[in-house]
């Protein structure tokens, strides 16, 4: 296996844990509130604990990376994500639990953006797209396949696994980081941005958790509104902070280059939409189709089938085709299948649910890998460690902003229906709100120019491009 694939590989296997651990904890949650003596509405701290944990130290992960490197923090944070598994697995209480949770949102949030930062300071730009292809994986797989596992681990073990596998996996992980990935830092070091730390922490906060629980009958509305607007305010104060200071710990000004710009706009609409599918799914398949989770779990998997076999594919179709020409359309193609979850009802053949969720699979594969390769096409080596962090948090919010629009609008549809229960009905309207959302990305990469990233593709520009167009 050449090095560029190793290191792919590493990279792919951390986040891969982290994408999963997140989603695997949902259908374990009323085995683990029985065990420790909680109400399991209450347990659902546990998962906003780890976003919260998430949202907060995300835009420090950067610097800290530039500042002790690449290798050392990736590996002290895969570390930390195994000491939260291992405390998760010995909880004895709630308190015990969140605390487990908060320690591993920390690791989760230095591994992702960092482990990107290893990928892009490592690999040629030219190997950097099927380098992607194996990256994105992780946060297509993880999400799809952590139901069907926390159900089959909770049924036939015991949810403690859930948590204890992580533990071989993460020293796997930490040995090989040691001895393949280098300790790449910053040539030059800056100082850390503490006042815009807690801003933007308190804003993302605010925003990602308002977000989260909005629809969910968790909190009342007048304190999710609360915790929306105090963020948004936060928010409005960094961006004001940010003008002024110029080492801030989200570097705003990145927005100026047009294939950046596009691909974090881009790629906020379509993981909005995207991301309310690993929430809505699950539920009308369970909910309106009386379907157990294994089952349930079983059809989803579809999607991640649909991405593996999309995978050999997409470097030499990006290559062939151009970032500009996939990105546009396939935003529709990927919204309108999302948008297609609406038809299944119990009449509908199991086999065509499954043939419907493998090609949504199959091109949303293909979206994400070409997103997350643009997105550093025209980014300064000096720069990444801030684009990282900046993309890892509007990733973040995005999947928040998705589950709260797909809640609401279930929520809203069966308030309109005024039924005692939730029927396959009520997610349907919703289906095809986050799918409209997915697909409006279009919009956004349709201003691209049509050479964009053509250095990534490894494909030759059919004109110049201006400087104005890679710079802003």
């Amino acid at each position: 296996m050449n090095r560029n694939r190793l290191v792919s590989l590493i990279v792919a296997v951390a986040l891969f844990m982290e994408n999963m651990d997140s989603t695997v904890i949902a259908t374990a949650l009323p085995a683990i509130a029985a065990d420790i003596g909680a109400n399991p509405l209450a347990l659902k701290l546990a998962v906003t604990s780890y976003l919260l944990s998430l949202a907060i130290f995300i835009p420090a992960s950067g610097w800290v990376a530039d500042r002790f490197g690449a290798r050392t923090v990736f590996r002290a944070a895969i570390g930390v994500f195994v000491l939260g598994s291992i405390g998760c697995a010995m909880a004895g209480s709630l308190t015990d639990f969140v605390v487990a949770r908060i320690v591993q949102g920390i690791g989760g949030a230095m591994m992702t953006p960092v482990a990107r930062l290893v990928l892009l300071r490592t690999i040629d730009r030219r190997a950097l797209l099927g380098a992607m292809a194996w990256v994105t994986m992780p946060a297509l797989i993880g999400p799809m396949v952590g139901p069907p596992v926390g159900g089959f681990i909770t049924t036939y073990a015991s949810w403690h696994w859930i948590f204890i596998i992580n533990v071989p996996i993460g020293i796997i992980g930490i040995v090989l980081v040691t001895r393949y990935i280098e300790d790449i830092r910053a040539e030059t070091r800056e100082r850390f941005d503490f006042v815009g730390m807690a801003l933007a922490g308190l804003g993302i906060a605010g925003v990602a958790f308002g977000l989260s629980v909005a629809g969910l009958d968790f909190l009342p509305t007048s304190v999710v509104v609360a915790l929306i607007a105090g963020g948004a305010v936060f928010l409005s104060l960094y961006i004001l902070h940010a003008r002024r200071t110029p080492s801030a710990v989200l570097d705003l000004s990145l927005l100026a280059i047009p294939t950046f710009r596009a691909s974090v706009i881009g790629g906020f609409l379509f993981r909005l939409g995207i991301g309310a599918w690993p929430f809505l799914l699950p539920l009308m398949l369970q909910i309106g189709l009386k379907m157990n989770p294994f089952q349930s779990g079983l059809i989803t998997f579809a999607g991640s089938f649909g991405a593996m076999l999309m995978k050999p594919v997409i470097a030499p179709l990006i290559k062939r085709l151009g970032f500009k020409n996939i990105l546009v359309p396939n935003a529709v193609i990927s919204g309108a299948l999302l948008a297609a979850c609406a038809t299944f009802t119990e009449a509908m053949p199991v086999a065509v649910m499954f043939a419907i969720l493998l090609a949504a699979g199959f091109f949303r594969s293909l979206e994400f890998t070409s997103m997350n390769t643009l997105v550093y096409a025209d980014i300064p080596s000096n720069r990444m460690s801030k684009a990282t962090s900046l993309v890892s948090v509007t990733q973040q919010v995005s999947i928040a902003a998705g589950v709260a629009v797909g809640a609401l609008a279930v929520d809203a549809t069966f308030r309109f229906g005024g039924h005692g229960e939730l029927t396959t009905a009520d997610f349907q309207p919703a289906f095809l709100v986050v799918g409209l959302i997915s697909a409006s990305a279009a919009l956004v990469f349709m201003r691209l120019h049509h050479d964009a990233g053509a250095e990534l593709a490894n494909r030759a520009p059919t004109s110049a491009v201006a400087s104005d167009d890679r710079v802003g």
